[in-house]
């Protein structure tokens, strides 16, 4: 284990190499333990949600390791960041963050944000936050997501975001659910095919923007959708908790945020990349409550019906 404190930034363009020397070494070492899956498409209110179920042979494993993690979920725990483990870091990205490999993937690549000192993931997200996040997504095309607590889908109490590399998939749009986004809208903020609560924008980019300007436009942004859809009204400057719990989305050109009220629907845990259009299954059971209800009906069970 790490308690690194020393500062050493990455410089700019190197940290795809970083990466992909980190999950080598981790690989190698036994400490990166992806979850193996096989993805099925599955089209619900206009978009073809990526169902990913857990294959065969590694479904006992992916069982155990999804159980220890909820099991711990219901107690007192260590905290994972705190110390971290050597073979996740990647890099230090600030003074005040570091970019770790999630240890369990589903996705390659899959990297968490993680503040340097402990700060609460229900804890509303600082410019620091989107600073440090915003400056690993101009390195590569990415998707940046945030479970805000246990009922968005949170596993860790230790504020992290999270970065995925796009595309998600081989085919289709880089993120399944940006086919909803292009439609006509007559209300500003609002996706008309979209059931449940949200707030939408979509902006021009900003990758070429001074690192701390494109931060507090993106935490402006995150601020002013929280209060559209009835949380911490924006007035409200002071580093706080969050009123409610949502997950928040965004890329290099849109942003998308989403109060919850349920965790889970039947057995399957909901968080942000749902809203993306993708879904982990453990079991065939699990892929069949999926295609039965249908991934619009899955996120529209976790969240606030629109009036």
């Amino acid at each position: 284990m790490n308690t690194k404190t020393n500062f050493s930034s990455f410089e700019k363009g190197a940290l795809w190499d970083r990466i992909l020397e980190t999950t080598g070494v981790a690989l190698e070492h036994g400490a990166l333990k992806p979850i193996k899956t096989e993805g099925r498409v599955m089209e619900d209110g206009g978009v073809d949600f990526l169902v990913r179920v857990v294959e065969s042979l590694a479904r006992k494993e992916a069982d155990k390791i999804l159980q220890t993690k909820r099991s711990k979920e219901k107690r007192e725990k260590p905290n994972p960041f705190l110390p971290y483990e050597k073979d996740m870091f990647v890099a230090d990205i600030s003074n005040t963050h570091r970019c770790l490999l999630n240890k369990f993937n589903v996705i390659e690549h899959h990297l968490l944000i993680v503040t340097n000192t402990f700060e609460h993931q229900e804890t509303l997200l600082t410019v620091r936050d989107f600073q440090a996040i915003w400056r690993c997504m101009t390195e590569f095309e990415g998707l940046a997501f945030y479970n805000g607590g246990k009922i968005a889908g949170a596993s860790q109490g230790h504020k992290h975001l999270q970065l995925i590399p796009l595309p998600m998939a081989s085919t289709g749009r880089a993120v399944p659910m940006e086919s909803l986004f292009e439609q006509p809208r007559k209300t500003p903020g609002v996706i008309p095919e979209l059931p449940f609560v949200h707030a939408f924008k979509r902006f021009s980019s900003i990758t070429n923007v001074p690192l701390v300007m494109a931060a507090q436009a993106l935490h402006q942004m995150y601020r002013l959708m929280l209060q559209q859809v009835g949380m911490n009204p924006f007035t409200e400057r002071k580093e706080a908790l969050q009123s409610g719990p949502y997950n928040l989305l965004f890329t290099r050109e849109w942003m998308l945020l989403i109060p919850r009220s349920r965790e889970f629907f039947e057995s399957i845990s909901v968080n942000a990349l749902g809203f993306a259009g993708a879904m982990l299954a453990r079991n065939p059971k699990e892929m069949a409550l999926i295609e039965k209800k249908g991934g619009m009906g899955v996120l529209k069970h976790t969240t606030i019906a629109r009036s």
